[in-house]
């Protein structure tokens, strides 16, 4: 049943016989709130229908039951969203989750078969995708159709689309989000996506450096941060807590610096040195006191940071051991680096240190 276009009585009572309860609670608890709204409702993919139907205007919200499984191209229906709405509107969506897909898949055949068919459905509609030699095979066969997203990605899509999450709800296996526009799209051209990435990182004097790394977290975590920073608390050593960005492959990618070989490109380009503080994102760099910025923006980022000479449990532990060596290398910088290089080295090998 079509819903594109439609406005009115009918499309409220279209929405009520359209989605399960718990979702169009979320519509009626977070869109349609003024009863009189200035909203649209569509199922559809293509974005000429909504700006067919807008005409230039913005309007208060678009609700879309269209599953974002099936848009040919997800950015640009976002951001064609974004700039058909008053900032502060709403958007619904509606998605199937990779994690939904793999109960369907499991639970819809027997066992033995559904787990070998879960397997060569995650090597086609997971991997592929993301291999250069693959990808333009994976999309020449599936096109638009059926694409499996993980929750992080379609998190990130959106919020580097200008949108952030107002609330969720799951039922029959599929999840309904409700966003809220809060800026115009970055329009980012460098997304992460495929298995090796390019991070943005801060150089020394505050110069921007691209880290390069083997991806370790789902497509557009970048995007998250904060979302991610304001939701989840921090374990000991200044991490997340069970960061939900972080893939199964990539938690093993972390534990033994598989994700890290790539930088050893910025070693030999300049942008880092061997031993040295972490190069921290923008956003993570901001959390930090202002003198600690200060110490850290005069020196290079390094390889082996002296985490692992001190092997501190908190943030601020954290911020003081890396002062701590920055102190030490401005008096001593050749001498500083060989110290904390074998003392990095003695406590991987005989004492397990391991990033957190």
């Amino acid at each position: 049943m079509s819903v594109d276009n439609i406005y009115g009585d009918v499309k409220y009572d279209l929405l009520l016989e359209s989605l399960p309860k718990c979702a169009f609670e979320l519509v009626n608890d977070y869109i349609l709130t003024e009863g009189s709204k200035d909203y649209y409702a569509f199922e559809t993919s293509s974005t000429f229908n909504i700006r067919n139907t807008l005409n230039n205007r913005k309007c208060d919200a678009i609700v879309n039951l269209k599953p974002t499984n099936d848009l040919g191209y997800i950015n640009k229906f976002f951001e064609c969203v974004n700039t058909s709405l008053k900032t502060g509107g709403r958007f619904f969506i509606v998605a199937e989750m990779a994690l939904q897909r793999k109960r369907r898949i499991l639970k819809k055949y027997p066992f033995g078969l559904n787990w070998m068919l879960y397997f060569m459905d995650f090597v086609f509609h997971r991997v592929f995708p993301k291999l250069e030699p693959t990808r333009r095979f994976y999309f020449f066969i599936k096109g638009s159709r059926s694409r499996v997203l993980h929750e992080i990605e379609v998190l990130g899509r959106l919020y580097s689309c200008g949108f952030e999450l107002v609330k969720k709800r799951k039922a029959n296996g599929l999840t309904y989000m409700v966003l809220e526009k809060v800026s115009e799209p970055t329009y980012s051209m460098e997304p992460t996506y495929g298995l090796f990435i390019r991070l943005n990182r801060v150089g020394k004097g505050g110069k921007k450096i691209k880290v390069r790394k083997l991806r370790s977290m789902y497509a557009y975590s970048e995007f998250i941060q904060e979302y991610i920073y304001q939701n989840y608390s921090l374990a000991e050593g200044g991490k997340l807590k069970r960061d939900p960005r972080v893939s199964k492959a990539g938690k093993i990618f972390r534990k033994y610096w598989i994700d890290e070989l790539p930088m050893i490109w910025n070693l030999l380009n300049g942008d880092l040195k061997l031993v040295g503080v972490r190069p921290l994102s923008p956003h993570y760099l901001s959390l930090y006191p202002e003198t600690a910025v200060e110490a850290r923006l005069k020196t290079k980022p390094g390889l082996v940071p002296p985490f692992y000479c001190d092997m501190p449990k908190t943030f601020d532990e954290i911020v003081a051991s890396e002062m701590k060596y920055l102190e030490a290398y401005r008096k001593n910088p050749l001498g500083t680096d060989i110290r904390y290089f074998f003392l990095a080295v003695k406590n991987i090998l005989f004492k397990g240190a391991r990033s957190q």
